[in-house]
């Protein structure tokens, strides 16, 4: 077995895996609202979904992957006019600084992010191109919706690239009721704004805009979550993951080779109970 969960490890195994090469992963979430027929935790519920069943995947593999423990609370301020807990932009870029220095000094060279929330997006990748200009190894990020290997025809055919990611809507609806469907309401009431909000509807591509006052007044939803099914989900599901799969075995593959040519960087003897050994 491969995956390994960083809290459950003592600190010389902790040590010698990262000595070993092995990549630290990070899930991070966001604890928001998302209408009145998903859970506030939907984020961090969707990123440990798709993540796990990556790893499960990669439980095979002879990389070892640890797994940390999902960051839940992300950078959220545009749903606190309903329910939030949201972390200042220099709040969350500071953790994320420190979350990648303290594995960095804890001995990993490889890193990486899976987000599962917007609003972090942009955050996550700044972070580790903040990481990597001041730390040896590799760090990298993603969002787990922007990764759709191809799986089957069905799957593929399932897909709404104009209703992807959006919020509360069809997409995490499927998500959630494939992956948690106990913590789905029945009743999804859904008004369509009109006209339609900037933030997902952009008069151009390429262009990013925002409007002050756009998310209440669309009621926190971006389209109609009661054409979402758990067939559906399921479809959508299993091609995130095949697509996180693929991306952290591309990273495996690119970053492996490298590890004894980092400047400054090797692999000391192991003492898989005292750890790394001068």
């Amino acid at each position: 077995m491969t995956v390994r969960h960083l809290t459950t490890l003592t600190r010389g195994v902790a040590t010698a895996l990262a000595a070993e090469g092995a990549v630290a992963v990070v899930p991070i979430g966001a604890v928001e609202q998302h209408g009145d027929h998903l859970p506030l935790g939907t984020d961090f519920l969707l990123v440990e979904a798709v993540l796990d069943r990556a790893l499960e995947q990669l439980g095979d593999d002879s990389t070892t992957w640890v797994r940390l423990p999902t960051m839940t609370f992300g950078h959220s301020p545009h749903h606190l006019f309903a329910a939030a807990v949201s972390l200042r932009p220099s709040t969350l870029s500071d953790v994320l600084a420190d979350v990648l220095s303290s594995l960095s000094q804890t001995g990993f060279r490889r890193i990486v992010i899976v987000n599962g929330h917007g609003g972090n997006d942009e955050l996550v990748r700044l972070a580790v191109k903040a990481h990597a200009l001041q730390a040896e190894g590799t760090a990298a990020a993603c969002s787990y919706w922007t990764l759709a290997a191809e799986t089957t025809a069905e799957a593929a055919a399932a897909e709404r690239p104009e209703r992807t990611p959006g919020h509360a809507g069809w997409f995490e609806t499927s998500l959630m009721l494939a992956a948690h469907p106990e913590l789905v309401a029945d009743d999804r009431p859904f008004q369509p704004a009109d006209p339609p909000p900037l933030f997902d509807r952009s008069p151009a591509p390429g262009l990013t805009v925002e409007r002050y006052g756009e998310w209440p007044r669309v009621g926190g939803l971006t389209d109609d979550p009661a054409e979402a099914t758990a067939a559906t989900g399921r479809l959508l599901l299993g091609r995130r993951v095949a697509g996180l799969v693929a991306a952290l075995r591309g990273l495996d593959r690119a970053t492996a080779p490298a590890l004894d040519a980092v400047p400054g960087h090797r692999f000391p003897s192991i003492d898989r109970e005292r750890g790394p050994q001068a």
